[in-house]
C-alpha cells in the first residue's frame, strides 16, 4: 500500500520511520510546510517528499496519516476525506469543539475511515486492563485513578496553542477511563493552579490539575496530573474492583521513591518522556493503521471518540473556571 504522511516533527519522523519498514508498505510520501526538513528526512529513511499537501494527496496514496500542529488537524482531515482517503490523525481531531462536531457528523457512516491517534489504546498494560475489567475479573469496579505528569514543562511557545492542560494532557486519561471501562462519563468536578512558571498563567493555562468524574454505573474515577515531576514522567491507570484491582504503569521505572524501610522497589531509571514511555505503542498504533488502510480492522479510536474525551476536557474546563460539578449534557448543545 501507498500511505502519505503531513508533518514531520518527532512524531510524525517517528510514524514515517514505523511506516517504511512495514512489509505491508511500499511507498511512503512525506510532506511538511518546511519543505527542506521533508526532503531531509525523505533522503535520511529512503521515502518520497511531495512539495505540498495537494501534491501528496494527488500522489495514488491509499491512506494518509496527519502529524501536524492541532491547528491544522480538521482542515487536513477534510482535503484527506475529499480524497477518499483513509485518514490518521494525531488528537486531537480538531483545535475546538465546533470543528470536531462537524467532522464527527461527516464521519458518522464510517466512510471514509478516521482513526484518531490515542496511543494508549495500543499499549499492552491498558489492553491488559480493560480486558481484565470486560472479563468481570475485577467485579464491579467502584474507582479508577489515572494520572499523567510530565518530568518537565514545554516550552513556553506551546502553551498558547496547546489548548490547556485538560484538552492536551488529561484527555488522554479521559479516552484511557472510557477504553478501559467501556462506560461513559456523566459529570465532573475539576480544578487547575499554578505553582510554576509564569507562562502557564499569561496563557490562561494552568501547570498541574485534577478532576473527579462520575461514570454511567457509578463507578468514581479520580484523574491527576502536572507539567511538573522532575523525577520522570509518569503515566499509571489503576482499576479498583469488589474482587481485585490492578494497576497500569507500575513497574520498575515508576517515577517514585519509596520512603519504607526495605523496600528497593522500584529500582529502574525512569522514563525521560512519552515517546520513550509509549515507543511500542505508537508503533503498534501504526501497524494499525496499515490493517485498517487494508480493510481488515474496524476504527481502533473514531472520530466520535475524539470528541467524547474533547467534551470530557470541555466540561472540566468549565468547572474549573467556574468552581462548580459540570454534567455532561451541559457541554456541546
Amino acid at each position: 500500500m501507498r500511505i502519505g504522511l503531513v508533518g514531520v516533527g518527532r512524531i510524525g519522523a517517528f510514524h514515517a520511520a514505523t511506516l517504511k519498514g512495514l512489509d505491508s508498505v511500499e511507498k511512503v510520501v512525506v510532506t511538511d510546510l518546511d519543505h527542506p526538513r521533508a526532503q531531509s528526512l525523505a533522503t535520511e529513511l529512503g521515502l518520497e517528499a511531495a512539495v505540498d499537501v495537494e501534491t501528496l494527496l494527488g500522489a495514488g496514496l491509499d491512506g494518509v496519516a496527519i502529524c501536524a500542529p492541532t491547528s491544522a488537524h480538521a482542515d487536513l482531515i477534510g482535503r484527506a476525506l475529499d480524497a477518499g482517503l483513509t485518514t490518521f490523525c494525531e488528537k486531537p481531531v480538531a483545535s475546538d469543539l465546533q470543528g470536531t462536531q462537524r467532522l464527527a457528523e461527516r464521519v458518522a457512516d464510517g466512510l471514509p475511515r478516521v482513526h484518531i491517534g490515542f496511543q494508549r489504546r495500543f499499549d499492552a498494560g491498558f489492553r491488559a486492563a480493560r480486558d481484565v475489567v470486560a472479563s468481570g475479573g475485577l467485579g464491579w469496579i467502584h474507582t479508577i485513578r489515572a494520572n499523567t505528569s510530565d518530568a518537565a514543562p514545554p516550552h513556553a511557545s506551546y502553551i498558547p496553542t496547546s489548548g490547556g492542560f485538560f484538552r492536551d494532557c488529561s484527555i488522554h486519561d479521559f479516552d484511557a477511563v472510557r477504553f478501559v471501562t467501556g462506560r461513559e462519563v456523566v459529570s465532573v468536578y475539576a480544578v487547575g493552579e499554578n505553582r510554576g512558571e509564569a507562562f502557564f498563567a499569561e496563557s490562561g493555562d494552568f501547570d498541574s490539575a485534577a478532576a473527579v468524574l462520575t461514570l454511567d454505573d457509578g463507578t468514581i474515577a479520580l484523574i491527576s496530573g502536572s507539567r511538573y515531576n522532575a523525577r520522570g514522567y509518569d503515566v499509571r491507570l489503576e482499576a479498583l474492583g469488589s474482587k481485585d484491582s490492578v494497576c497500569v504503569g507500575m513497574d520498575d521505572r515508576l517515577p517514585l521513591r519509596s520512603l519504607e524501610g526495605g523496600v528497593e522497589f522500584p529500582a529502574g531509571r525512569p522514563y525521560a518522556d512519552f515517546m520513550e514511555r509509549f515507543h511500542q505503542a505508537y508503533f503498534d498504533e501504526m501497524v494499525a493503521f496499515t490493517e485498517l488502510v487494508a480493510g481488515r480492522i474496524e476504527t481502533p479510536c473514531s472520530v466520535q471518540d475524539g470528541l467524547q474525551a474533547l467534551l470530557i476536557a470541555e466540561a472540566c474546563a468549565i468547572s474549573r473556571r467556574e468552581g462548580r460539578p459540570v454534567r455532561m449534557d451541559e457541554v456541546g448543545q
